[in-house]
């Protein structure tokens, strides 16, 4: 078995759970790579290499909610539809699933699950990681849907940068035929924008 840090390193892929590690090294060589500083906790049981570059603060979400989906502010922000750069993360998860405790600041946010996977993509977070995220369209949809929570403002700015950044409203009204609380009040918006 290798014994040097860079070697037991390379059997590690950058992020990776406590029982992954000891499927490669044994308990003393895992500490040892620890008290050196060559991997680090990024939450309870999940670890990365110190010199991978990520956002921890995500793969924590994704690996304790798999079908964790980056919505709202936070996605409006990742597609460049709005200025503000959230505090706190929105994460979308299925109606009725488990919200799992993060150390990641997160605002959770429950969605119906028969209309979850719309507009859903993923955002690669390294090599062997990803977390879902909205399209545009669809985190302008929810933003105008859930605009009582953060306000009917931030719904129009996302969508009259979306307009100018060349979105078609033909998509962003198609995709809204499926969320009736919204689509009425995208199509009026768009009427005296257009």
């Amino acid at each position: 078995m290798p014994s040097t840090a860079s070697a037991l390193l390379a059997m590690l892929p950058d992020t990776f759970r406590y029982s992954d590690a000891r499927e490669q090294l044994n308990e003393r060589q895992f500490r040892s790579l620890i008290e050196s500083g060559q991997i680090t906790a990024i939450s309870r049981g999940l670890y990365r290499k110190t010199d991978s570059i990520g956002d921890d603060d995500l793969l924590e979400i994704s690996a304790k909610a798999p079908m964790a989906t980056i919505c709202l502010g936070s996605a409006l922000s990742r597609h460049g539809l709005i200025d503000d750069i959230p505090a706190q993360f929105d994460i979308a998860i299925p109606r009725g699933r488990w919200t799992p405790e993060t150390s990641a600041p997160v605002r959770w946010r429950h969605f119906d699950k028969a209309t979850f996977e719309l507009g859903r993509d993923q955002l690669e977070l390294d090599d062997d990681h990803s977390i879902g995220i909205y399209s545009a369209e669809r985190s302008i949809i929810d933003a105008y849907r859930l605009r009582h929570l953060d306000g009917a403002d931030l719904a129009n700015d996302a969508l009259k940068r979306w307009l100018r950044q060349g979105g078609q409203p033909s998509e962003l009204l198609r995709l809204s035929s499926s969320f009736p609380r919204a689509a009425s009040t995208i199509r009026k918006t768009l009427e005296i924008l257009l």
